[in-house]
């Protein structure tokens, strides 16, 4: 009987511990710079912080209206994106810094394209307006005199254009890609060759952030999932081996592959997200959302003051 209430007392005290974590759900993608959070879910970092996390796979173009539905509390995207998605009247506000690319975005173009400003009058492969692969591409051209109106874009997910690259595909030229996706085209160099990645064009910065909704009820929970982040990151450096395996194994990547991958971005520590939001943010931010508005897709600027809340990396 004793043995009996003991277990039962047990349980009960297992169910409200379970209680107490707040349940949140995010949205992301496969991009490695991510990967940390599927690591911070997959070694009970969360838990260990009173979070019940669930992670969903959701394009970046579908991520805002996942958000809008209150689907997904909480995101990963670009840093550009979160202002179109508060010009478009979803309001999120940025908490972290997951990561900067240093190569681990880029142009592929066939062979025989030798620049940047050879691409006018050309077919482009990219993603949707609103994503981090044709805001590169509106980058990357406005940086050598072109826009957005000076080539055809085509709509291709990362994976689809950089298949349609190594595919040889007719009547596309070039093409927008990312990591892990950017390495089969590096693997293949007769499909074309990679012009510029983002160690040329340094603009790709990744952000974590969350519903003011979500932010302003589960305050505790916020300071949570940032300081899960960076438990992951110590992971990561504590056991690399095992850790590149568990994230490899959620984007189809064996431990090996995945490690080439990261090696061409930067996962940002407590020290880098302290940095970086001193001053960096809003500046980049500036210069973004003026790109936005010129390439037409912001019809007006967000509430430039309102778009990060940094007291969660201090």
């Amino acid at each position: 009987m004793k043995k009996s209430l003991l277990a039962l007392t047990i349980a009960a005290f297992a169910l409200a511990a379970q209680a107490q974590e707040t349940k949140v759900t995010i949205g992301i993608s496969g991009w490695t710079g991510f990967a940390p959070l599927t690591l911070a879910k997959e070694a009970g970092l969360f838990k260990k912080h009173g979070l019940d996390v669930s992670i969903k796979k959701i394009p970046q173009k579908d991520r805002h209206l996942a958000i809008a539905s209150g689907d997904i509390q909480c995101a990963a995207t670009t840093v550009e994106t979160w202002i179109a998605w508060n010009a478009a009247g979803v309001a999120t506000t940025q908490i972290f810094q997951l990561d900067k690319s240093y190569g681990a975005d880029g142009m592929v173009v066939k062979p025989g394209i030798t620049s940047i400003k050879a691409l006018k009058g050309k077919t482009v492969a990219a993603d949707a307006p609103g994503t981090a692969p044709y805001f590169g591409l509106a980058w990357m051209l406005a940086k050598n005199g072109l826009s957005i109106r000076d080539v055809k874009v085509v709509n291709l997910s990362p994976q689809a254009a950089a298949n349609a690259m190594i595919a040889g595909t007719e009547g596309i030229d070039a093409a927008m890609t990312y990591e892990p996706y950017l390495g089969a085209v590096r693997a293949k160099p007769e499909a074309g060759k990679i012009i510029a990645t983002t160690l040329d064009y340094p603009m790709v910065m990744d952000t974590f952030g969350c519903t003011p909704k979500f932010l302003a009820e589960n305050p505790k929970a916020a300071q949570g999932l940032a300081n899960a982040y960076f438990d992951a990151l110590d992971l990561i450096k504590a056991d690399p081996k095992k850790s590149f395996e568990i994230m490899g194994a959620d984007v189809k990547q064996s431990g090996e592959a995945f490690e080439k991958s990261q090696a061409y971005l930067r996962w940002q520590d407590r020290a880098a997200n302290q940095k970086f939001f001193a001053g960096e943010h809003a500046q980049f931010s500036k210069e973004a959302g003026e790109l936005l508005l010129a390439a037409g897709i912001i019809k007006a600027l967000p509430d430039m003051s309102k778009l990060a809340d940094a007291r969660y990396v201090k």
